[in-house]
């Protein structure tokens, strides 16, 4: 575990970032990709991050790109997937995957959403087959859900769990293979209700935002929910989901307000105009707000 072969399949937004991670832990890192230029700026996008955190900048000479999938995964101990979210895709690079690595090696996709089961259940060996969900941006964002199916051995996620902890990572084991796994569940979850609270008059887009970043937002690094349950009490916790759940949003598909915004081609910073109107200023500051929110959080922790 001090020092284990690490192959990383896909070197863009997530891929360089894993790979940057497990670099800065000791680890070797093999890194593929399709895309020729992906693959040959990897290194210097993670040099520039190193650099730009002040991390140990000789990190980056322990990846090594390699555009052969078969090369890049031979002898590995441990293969992520971070490719785009496209199940027959995955599907298909996993069934290459195995055909080049040794029955011990653990595969694990780091998608979003889908269900591991689906992108896994064409193994030979499936149980060493995990997922692992890293948050963007993966150097700057502690947790890594661990996803387990009805396959997976307990080896396979004891191991990947120490794997991503002495990384530095905050693993987190999802025990049931879900769409979403939790954080996702819990995020859209909070996303239906503000977009339904724009769709239904009550507030616009900015008051939904503003409401959470300056009330229950402040706590949230320090204060989970159910924390925050068992501190008012359960009880109350109870009286007031009686009188307010009935009228939270819950229908199964996603908003109408939602889905004409696409239709209409109002598709967020890709276009200019989402919820909201965004100038190219307004995109260049958020984002580097959230950075250098995310970098302090680093330090502190």
């Amino acid at each position: 575990m001090s020092k284990a072969k690490i192959a990383v399949i896909g070197a863009g937004l997530m891929g360089h970032g894993i790979a940057q991670v497990f670099a800065r832990a000791g680890h070797d890192v093999t890194i593929t990709d399709a895309v020729a230029v992906s693959l040959d700026t990897v290194k210097s996008r993670i040099s520039t991050n190193l650099r730009d955190l002040g991390d140990d900048p000789t990190a980056v000479e322990r990846v090594r790109p390699i555009a052969d999938l078969a090369e890049a995964v031979t002898g590995s101990d441990f293969v992520v997937e971070a490719v785009s979210e496209d199940l027959s895709l995955k599907q298909k690079l996993f069934a290459e995957i195995e055909r080049h690595v040794q029955p011990y090696t653990i595969l694990a996709s780091n998608t979003s959403v889908i269900p591991i089961t689906a992108i896994m259940s064409g193994l030979t060996h499936r149980e060493r087959a995990v997922g692992t969900h890293w948050w963007n941006p993966p150097y700057l964002v502690p947790l890594v859900e661990v996803i387990g199916t009805q396959w997976t051995s307990e080896h396979t996620v004891e191991w990947t769990m120490t794997l991503h902890r002495t990384a530095g990572k905050q693993p987190a084991h999802v025990k049931k293979d879900v769409p979403g796994f939790i954080g996702n569940r819990l995020q859209h979850a909070l996303w239906r209700e503000a977009v339904s609270l724009v769709e239904r008059g009550i507030c616009d887009a900015e008051t939904v935002d503003t409401v959470i970043k300056a009330a229950f937002g402040r706590r949230l690094a320090v204060l989970g929910p159910l924390e925050n349950a068992d501190l008012v009490g359960t009880d109350l916790t109870l009286a007031i989901h009686k009188t307010v759940l009935a009228d939270i949003e819950s229908r199964p598909g996603p908003s109408p307000y939602l889905e004409k915004l696409v239709a209409d081609g109002k598709l967020g910073f890709k276009t200019g105009e989402g919820f909201r109107r965004w100038t190219h200023e307004d995109q260049v500051a958020l984002r580097a707000q959230v950075l250098a929110h995310l970098k302090r959080a680093r330090e502190s922790d």
